[in-house]
């Protein structure tokens, strides 16, 4: 397995809206596992296929909230519900490194997609998990979090994150 690259921002790639997986084959599902290594070996919750150059709309989230790993890969997801109630969370990025920020959104969602099997999945989330999934899903439409910031917010931000020393 090819040890993948993280990419730090602010990068054009993260303006680009991702392509839906057409056919789940062995590339796809390398590249799912390229995420859930990704996920743990930065110890994030979430990662998008952009962080790591891959225009495919692909997610993997694991909130650790047990000992065990609790993965899900999402590959075409899409939100078909959002509630009008929101949350706000704090939110930070991998790829953003020293940054972060309260971001509002909707506190309970429901969400389509496909497993690494090729099955057909929804599930219903609320809480942190809504605002996690999210949160990676913004990747995939050619968005950060820092996209929902005010304009001087966001540059603060930026000029920030670009003096922070990446590893």
């Amino acid at each position: 397995m090819m040890d993948v690259k993280l990419i730090y921002g602010p990068d054009p790639i993260f303006s680009k809206v991702c392509e839906r997986v057409g056919k789940i084959d062995k590339d796809v599902v390398e590249l799912c596992n390229q995420l859930k290594d990704l996920l743990y070996r930065e110890n994030a919750v979430g990662v998008a296929a952009p962080m790591i150059g891959f225009l495919k709309q692909i997610i993997a989230i694991d909130l650790r909230e047990s000992d065990e790993n609790n993965l899900i890969i999402m590959i075409n997801p899409r939100i078909k519900y959002k509630s009008d109630e929101t949350q706000i969370f704090e939110e930070a990025s991998i790829c953003f490194p020293g940054i972060s920020a309260k971001v509002e959104r909707p506190k309970n969602i429901t969400v389509d997609f496909l497993t690494t099997e090729g099955k057909a999945t929804s599930l219903e989330a609320e809480g942190y998990l809504a605002t996690v999934i999210q949160h990676e899903m913004d990747y995939l439409a050619g968005r950060t979090y820092l996209d929902l910031l005010s304009p001087v917010k966001r540059k603060m931000l930026l000029k920030k994150a670009t003096k922070f020393k990446k590893p």
